[in-house]
């Protein structure tokens, strides 16, 4: 099977390549060697670059302003912001389609369309101390209480919570007549009773914070419900597969970027006279590597056509967790070859490929571990057979 990008999306990956490459890497030590942060007129600058661009808007549908590009298109484009280290990335906020469906349009009004144009800008409160991959173990409740919730918890690895201004919040209904339901709010962060408990360091060094927040009888009015009472696990589901191909395509990005490097660099690094690209070891290294982006690619690019083809939803599902499953270690494996075709220059903090070496080890984990996803795709050939999994339709 060939598969050849349409020109519209060929068109956006020229477009964000060019983007990431002028304005976005050429940061990228500043990044590393301050903590994540780069000077906030620079940070500002990307943001308006990203929302001029169109980036927030992907994904939106028309009726609000939206480009609602193919997903195939979407993945071209998030794969080339994968070629930055840093979380310089992660410049914009990202309207999901997803948001639409599930959201009143007072909710579009009041969050989501500030949230395009650079206004608002959110945080997942997901997970939990005793609740990681499988969100179904979380203890987070949301009471009834008069004309409000209260919401009561502990949520871990609230990425971006110091960059933003509202919350959504993964929650149980307590009492009421759906108890143990899931429900999802949008919280103001500036709400009393939410507290910082503490904010680890982590091994990437992004300006993008993963702090652990309480929310102690937090009081959200009932209009900032997603959805109705026990939704909330849908609404999930839908960000879970979107975030996996975007780490699947981002994967890619990284490792194309990888690639690049370490063959230029193998090209031009002499040793007894001799390029060390022309030592068979470090050919094979780079072959692996190519054969590993190859397939990740193909993979990821095929899974998101699916979407564009109307696929049923449980088998996006699996198919979004072949894709991330099968980028994120391949993009891990080719950044280990990569630092070790560098040397002691890929063990230096200013090399990109002790970066993604470092950044690229969080895809395994984090929306679902490798695990998690081998049990998604196994559940899904046992359900609907190897047909229903992953022929080609």
């Amino acid at each position: 099977m060939s598969f050849e990008l349409p020109e519209s999306a060929l068109a956006w990956q020229q477009r964000i390549r060019r983007f990431v490459d002028d304005e976005l890497i050429p940061w990228e030590l500043e990044a590393e060697m301050n903590g994540g942060e780069i000077p906030a007129d620079v940070a500002d600058r990307h943001e308006a670059m990203a929302i001029e661009i169109g980036l927030p808007r992907m994904d939106v549908p028309e009726r609000w302003g939206g480009l609602a590009l193919p997903i195939l298109d979407q993945v071209a484009a998030a794969e080339q912001i994968g070629r930055v280290t840093n979380a310089l990335g992660w410049c914009y906020p990202e309207a999901q389609g997803w948001m639409f469906d599930a959201c009143s349009e007072d909710q579009i009004e009041r969050f989501i369309l500030p949230m395009m144009r650079g206004e608002k800008h959110f945080c997942y409160a997901i997970t939990e101390e005793g609740a990681g991959s499988n969100v179904d173990d979380i203890s987070t409740t949301a009471r009834r209480d008069g004309d409000r919730y209260l919401i009561d918890g502990t949520k871990w690895h609230v990425t971006s919570a110091n960059l933003s201004d509202t919350i959504l919040v993964q929650v149980k209904i307590a009492g009421g007549n759906d108890p143990g339901a899931h429900g999802l709010f949008f919280v103001d962060a500036g709400t009393p009773g939410i507290s910082t408990v503490r904010n680890p360091a982590y091994t990437h060094t992004y300006r993008h914070h993963h702090p652990i927040l309480r929310f102690d009888d937090v009081a959200v009015p009932p209009e900032n419900l997603i959805g109705a009472e026990g939704e909330g696990m849908d609404y999930t589901y839908a960000w879970f597969r979107r975030e996996r191909l975007m780490i699947a395509a981002r994967s890619c990005g990284a490792a194309e970027r990888l690639i690049e490097e370490a063959a230029s660099f193998a090209a031009t690094r002499v040793v007894g006279g001799v390029p060390i690209g022309e030592q068979q070891l470090v050919q094979a290294m780079l072959a692996d590597c190519l054969v590993d982006l190859h397939a990740a690619r193909l993979v990821t690019y095929e899974a998101a056509a699916a979407h564009d083809r109307g696929l049923d939803l449980k088998t996006l599902h699996a198919r979004c967790s072949i894709a991330k499953l099968l980028a994120s270690e391949a993009a891990g494996r080719i950044a280990d070859r990569a630092v070790q075709i560098f040397g002691g220059r890929g063990y230096m903090r200013e090399n990109v490929a002790e970066r993604f070496y470092r950044e690229l080890r969080v895809d395994r984990i984090w929306e679902g571990t490798s695990e998690i996803q081998r049990l998604i795709i196994a559940n899904g050939l046992m359900k609907r057979g190897l047909a229903g999994t992953i022929a080609i339709a």
